[in-house]
């Protein structure tokens, strides 16, 4: 089964019109991204949008041999002229199958959000899932893909939306082999290398409009790294970054290692704030002791953070007493850094893990502080040698250090 996309972009296209965001003005050339539309094997047109059929012919198809025309999502606005020859566009019922002469079966899949999915069989077998922009399967069961064979290919609203690909995943729909398009994309993420950087870290990519792909054929599906450690300054934007790596991944065990602190309302916000921006599937442990966790299989880990782990053993060792320090305390501190870095050496579950990142800025005029400041980066500095994917968060962007 053969996959042309006409368009990638959101329903207003990127550049959105008008638009003088710094997004907008850097979609040029192969980051210009018209509406999403799909064209399957020359007879199936998913989603009509103005210049189909001129799209179709720049990627070196005709629109004449389309048999049937869907569409995904209310369209706003004026309606869009159907080309000479091609049949009326309409929606297939949620649930509700279609069967083409061409051989093409389409079902239709419900969302949570105004719109209707499609799930299209080829000739031979292939599966494809296609979801309109803003939307998440409304439940992932046996009749919408889950406990049947995983998808050979999923194009989906991966920026806005990644919770819909956790959900496929966590219904067996969709699994390491499955190819993951982005599509509907606008301007909420910067064209080029992050938006590839961000898609990757989804195990998804994008592709420029007018792309063909084979359904069901081999590629090399973006690997996403085992261990990440992100490192920032304050309100950098590094817990963000983190928690976004694992959104398009179902259960995700949050790992707190601040805990909580009584009478400290500041904290307490802060805290709240963290809880408010996860996902809802997610878990949530408060804990310093990660080493078991660690050594354990189970779901992704994302910990933040290794600052607050360090000042746990810096407390459990007496660190900031100057002869406890001399007298053993260093070498106790150094035997459980070693610890974690060999349990993180050893771990086959995913770990994002958050750390601060403070040695580039005044040095502390407290010898306690300085002492914390130089074993937190002797820490960072051994626990990204551990990893394979390594950023350094600044005012917000992303900068990769390793991977």
């Amino acid at each position: 089964m053969e996959l042309t996309l006409l368009g990638t972009g959101a329903p207003e296209g990127l550049p959105r019109p008008g638009c003088p965001c710094a997004a907008c003005a850097t979609a040029l050339g192969d980051q210009a991204r018209a509406a999403t539309a799909l064209l399957v094997d020359g007879v199936l047109l998913l989603d009509l949008t103005p210049g189909a059929a001129f799209a179709a012919a720049r990627a070196g198809h005709s629109l004449g041999g389309v048999r049937q025309v869907l569409l995904s999502h209310p369209h706003d606005g004026p309606a869009v002229e159907v080309p000479a020859g091609l049949p009326q566009p309409g929606r297939v019922p949620d649930g509700r199958e279609l069967a083409l002469l061409t051989g093409h079966r389409v079902r239709a899949v419900a969302m949570d959000a105004p719109g209707t999915g499609y799930e299209v069989t080829g000739p031979d077998g292939e599966r494809l899932l296609f979801l309109p922009p803003g939307c998440a399967p409304a439940g992932v069961g046996p009749e919408n893909g889950g406990g049947q064979a995983v998808y050979d290919m999923v194009v989906a609203d991966v920026v806005a939306r990644p919770d819909g690909l956790a959900r496929l995943r966590a219904a067996g729909a969709a699994g390491p082999t499955t190819d993951v398009i982005a599509v509907h994309i606008g301007h909420d993420v910067p064209p080029g290398p992050e938006l590839a950087r961000r898609l990757a870290a989804a195990g998804a990519r994008a592709v420029p409009d007018g792309t063909t792909l084979e359904v069901g054929a081999y590629e090399d599906v973006p690997d996403v790294p085992r261990r990440t450690l992100v490192l920032g300054g304050a309100r950098s934007g590094k817990s963000v970054e983190a928690e976004r790596r694992l959104e398009a991944f179902p259960d995700v065990l949050y790992v707190a290692t601040g805990g909580l602190r009584g009478g400290d309302a500041e904290w307490a916000d802060r805290v709240r704030t963290h809880r408010e921006r996860r996902p809802g599937s997610w878990r949530t442990t408060e804990t310093c002791d990660l080493v078991p966790l660690l050594a354990e299989s189970g779901p992704p880990l994302l910990i933040d953070c290794l600052s607050l782990w360090l000042t746990q053993a810096m407390d459990d060792v007496n660190a900031w007493d100057d002869a406890e320090w001399a007298g053993g305390g260093e070498r106790a501190l150094r035997k459980r850094v070693t610890e974690l870095t060999d349990a993180v050496r050893a771990a086959r579950r995913t770990v994002v893990t958050v750390s601060n990142e403070v040695g580039s800025g005044i040095v502390p005029a407290t010898a306690s502080g300085r002492r914390y400041r130089d074993e937190l980066g002797r820490l960072n500095a051994a626990f990204a040698a551990e990893c394979e994917h390594v950023l350094l968060v600044v005012a917000g962007q992303a900068l990769p250090l390793r991977g």
